[in-house]
């Protein structure tokens, strides 16, 4: 398998990466070990959804495969899940990229 599992509780598929996927319907409370210390997950998540591993600000990137995969809406603290409530997709988005083209 690609990427690293941690604590059996999420895959982080790159160092890069400041979200783990989790592999299994987790609970709050569940403990992801990350970078020497423990990220006490904040709420529910379920499988296949994102963990925060590190604090996120409005506006931040949210990078998973080693690419962004969109940007934060709120701030989000780690061991919070990571999903359309608190994120924006910027993945395939035409409207983005023609709007950077016309800045540029």
């Amino acid at each position: 398998m690609k990427g690293e599992v941690l604590g059996d509780l999420g895959l982080h598929m790159v160092a890069e990466d400041n979200v783990v996927t989790a592999i299994d319907d987790l609970e709050a409370g569940d403990e992801i070990p990350y970078d020497g210390g423990a990220i006490e997950l904040a709420e529910d998540i379920p499988f296949g959804h994102k963990i925060a591993l590190v604090a996120l600000e409005p506006d931040d990137t949210v990078r998973k495969y080693g690419e962004p995969i969109g940007q934060a809406t709120e701030a989000i603290a780690p061991g919070e899940w990571v999903h359309t409530h608190n994120i924006e997709s910027k993945r395939g988005r035409g409207d983005v990229d023609a709007a950077e083209e016309e800045v540029a």
